[in-house]
């Protein structure tokens, strides 16, 4: 058994973000215990610490792992993350993100748990009337995947203002990268992620790349997103946790790096990396992509004390180009 003060329950701890951060976790002193269901996560990733194989909606299932291990707070990554899917099949997303959230909240206030971090995201603010974005501005979600996480939001600030929960929220921007000792890395199936599939192509171990749209109101026509490396990812959902420790209440935070990459630069820019070239063609827009999404990151730099240190672009595909090169 582990030390009370010292463990974590990390939902959703065999995906990308999630794996990532156990590793930050477990550096910063921590014992992470990850709770999934392997119905898209990779049991090879969990590696700092035990794995408990379970669904978020059994309530019953998340209790006893909560008495077994006793975590001081939890951070919720667990939730699909498609967002065609969410707009193909949007029952799908608001059972699994905003019912398996409330499930998770049930069995914590039962056992007394009461700090969570939250995985948010940038697709709560939909369409921005301007960035980079800002906390205070509008959400207006124009994806059900985005309108899930928005509407786990509310529920926490339900929550805390009713007692018994501190909650942050971290509404980050594009996570990109990979560990940079190749312990782990980004393996989605479907792979759906613009780098892993535009270095993918470079290698030809991927189909030809499909940019989806040249005509969105950008300088280059391509979209335009805020890369950041889930290294520090992982090192603000740390952080986020010992700000829950201090703070009442509910907060959200951007993350990001404050400067946005078109899709076409990131082409160049991976074709310098790898040294070879990335076939790709134009398709049409997709439906609920925004021109630009970037990121205002002042409000985690201050409350947090957090920044982004890996998060050049040559850094990251670097550490992505790497990590498919071993994995290979």
């Amino acid at each position: 058994m582990y030390h009370e003060t010292k463990t974590i329950l990390v939902t959703g701890g065999a995906g990308y973000i999630g794996s990532h951060t156990c590793k930050a976790l477990a550096q910063a002193g921590y014992t992470p215990v990850v709770y999934d269901s392997l119905c898209r996560g990779n049991p090879w990733a969990v590696k700092w610490g035990p794995l408990e194989i379970g669904d978020l909606m059994d309530g019953e299932r998340l209790r006893d792992v909560l008495r077994a291990h006793r975590p001081v707070g939890v951070i919720h990554f667990a939730a699909f993350a498609y967002i065609a899917e969410s707009m193909s099949d949007p029952l799908f997303y608001y059972r699994n993100n905003v019912g398996g959230t409330m499930s998770l909240l049930r069995a914590m206030a039962a056992e007394g748990v009461k700090q969570l971090v939250f995985s948010s995201t940038c697709a709560t603010y939909g369409t921005p009337a301007s960035n980079p974005i800002r906390e205070d501005m509008p959400q207006n979600p124009i994806n059900p995947y985005g309108q899930s996480k928005l509407m786990v939001e509310q529920v926490l600030r339900d929550c805390t203002r009713s007692g018994g929960l501190k909650a942050v929220a971290l509404r980050y921007f594009n996570a990109a990268g990979a560990d940079a000792d190749c312990e782990i890395g980004e393996a989605h199936d479907p792979e759906t992620h613009l780098i892993p599939l535009a270095l993918g192509a470079a290698k030809g171990t991927a189909p030809a790349l499909t940019v989806f749209g040249d005509d969105h109101d950008t300088p280059d026509g391509t979209c335009i997103r805020d890369y950041i490396h889930v290294a520090d990812l992982a090192d603000a959902h740390v952080r986020a946790l010992g700000h829950t420790g201090g703070n009442d209440g509910f907060a959200a935070f951007n993350l990001g790096t404050g400067t946005g990459v078109s899709i076409k630069n990131l082409i160049t820019a991976v074709e310098e990396v790898t040294g070879c070239r990335v076939p790709f063609s134009y398709g049409p827009r997709r439906d609920g992509d925004p021109a630009a999404l970037v990121a205002d990151p002042t409000c985690a730099s201050e409350a947090l004390g957090w920044k982004a240190t890996q998060s050049d672009l040559q850094t990251i595909l670097r550490n992505a180009w790497a990590w498919m090169e071993r994995k290979a």
